[in-house]
């Protein structure tokens, strides 16, 4: 069982980073720094398309590496 949960946990930890990597990134030098915030404050950008699916997997991959990394500290 702990090697199972070691393996899976690679996995998912190799998942991760590749997918944040692949995501864009939110602001473009200088003036996207400044108008950046106030854009995803006030929402008015919103993901579409393979950044809002990049954004969804971040999210489920990171919380599955969390509950893996607690379950594999519990068997230990």
């Amino acid at each position: 069982m702990e090697t199972f949960l070691i393996v899976m946990l690679v996995i998912v930890a190799i998942a991760l980073i590749a997918v944040v990597l692949l995501q864009s990134g939110k602001s473009a030098g200088l003036s996207g720094a400044i108008s950046g915030g106030a854009e995803q404050l006030f929402g008015k950008q919103k993901a579409r398309g393979l950044d809002l699916i990049l954004h969804r997997t971040t999210i489920v991959l990171s919380v599955l590496f969390f509950v893996l990394t607690i379950i594999l500290a519990y068997f230990i």
